[in-house]
């Protein structure tokens, strides 16, 4: 997971420098491109560390992991249920 890191830390760098690029040349249209690239990168990052942090969990607390998945499934299955029943 670490190049997915690498890779969301050198995707927010490069978005960062094209937006200040787009600042200088008056271009917003490269700003704002530069800013999602940016934001792109550090959600990239955020997922890298979610994932990891899933990991490290799932290791040490087989057990907790699986009952938080089932709790998790039976309550989107419940809201599910409930707005299938909603419709009709």
């Amino acid at each position: 997971m670490e190049t997915t890191k690498t890779e969301g830390t050198l995707r927010e760098a490069a978005g960062s420098v094209k937006e200040t690029i787009g600042s200088l040349a008056g271009d917003v249209g490269m700003q704002l491109e530069g800013k999602a690239s940016e934001l792109r990168g550090k959600a990239q990052q955020l997922c890298a560390d979610a994932t990891d942090l899933a990991r490290d969990a799932m290791s040490s607390r087989p057990l907790a992991v699986l009952a938080s998945a089932t709790a998790i499934g039976f309550v989107i299955g419940a809201l599910w249920a409930r707005n299938r029943d909603t419709d009709m």
